[in-house]
């Protein structure tokens, strides 16, 4: 099967992301980024409404992916335990972006739009938008015309979303919320496109 056949084959699946479910670093409004925080009692129960409600759609489940951070994995066993999924493959490219120093601190709403300003080591936002589309896409072609279920975290969904998405994404990403993703604009978004602020 060419490339083009394949693309072809697997926009007729679904991805349906969901960010992980609320952690102790959430609630206090920390950055947490690649810092491996468990997810909280809350969280837990944010999963299970997010699984009982994905079961309550009646759609089949081809595939549970997550990223390898205990948030995501904890979350999507949690939604799996719905939907008849038991097992979960670890996906590394929708890890969370890496906040580096600020990762622990809690930022302003406008320094947290641009902590790579403000920190070393933090991942750039662009390279967050690569890694996070091209991850998804890879997904979809290891599995044509299936649905899949993969479990990240905000800052990759939201800007996921808005590079292949209509919609207003421009606001935080709600835990344990699923969200399609349009599968043909992500295979459309051109990286050379991305225009950052």
């Amino acid at each position: 099967m060419s490339q083009e056949q394949a693309e072809k084959s697997a926009l007729n699946g679904r991805l349906v992301v969901v960010r992980h479910g609320q952690t102790d670093w959430n609630k206090a409004g920390k950055m947490q980024g690649s810092s491996d925080i468990p997810l909280n009692d809350t969280g837990r129960a944010q999963a299970h409404e997010a699984g009982e409600y994905l079961a309550d759609q009646g759609e089949f489940w081809n595939y549970l992916g997550a990223s390898p951070l205990s948030r995501a994995q904890e979350t999507a066993q949690i939604i799996g335990q719905h939907v008849g999924l038991s097992n979960i493959e670890t996906v590394p490219g929708v890890i969370e972006r890496s906040y580096g120093d600020a990762e622990g601190q809690v930022l302003s709403f406008e320094d947290s739009r641009h902590p790579q300003d403000l920190y070393h080591g933090v991942e750039p936002e662009e390279d967050v938008y690569r890694r996070g589309v091209e991850a998804f896409k890879q997904l979809i072609l290891q599995h044509p015309g299936q649905n899949l279920l993969v479990v990240s975290h905000g800052t990759l969904i939201r800007r996921v979303l808005l590079a292949t998405t209509p919609g207003d994404w421009t606001e935080h990403v709600p835990n344990a919320t699923p969200i399609e993703v349009d599968i043909e604009g992500l295979f459309a978004w051109d990286p050379e496109s991305l225009v950052l602020n």
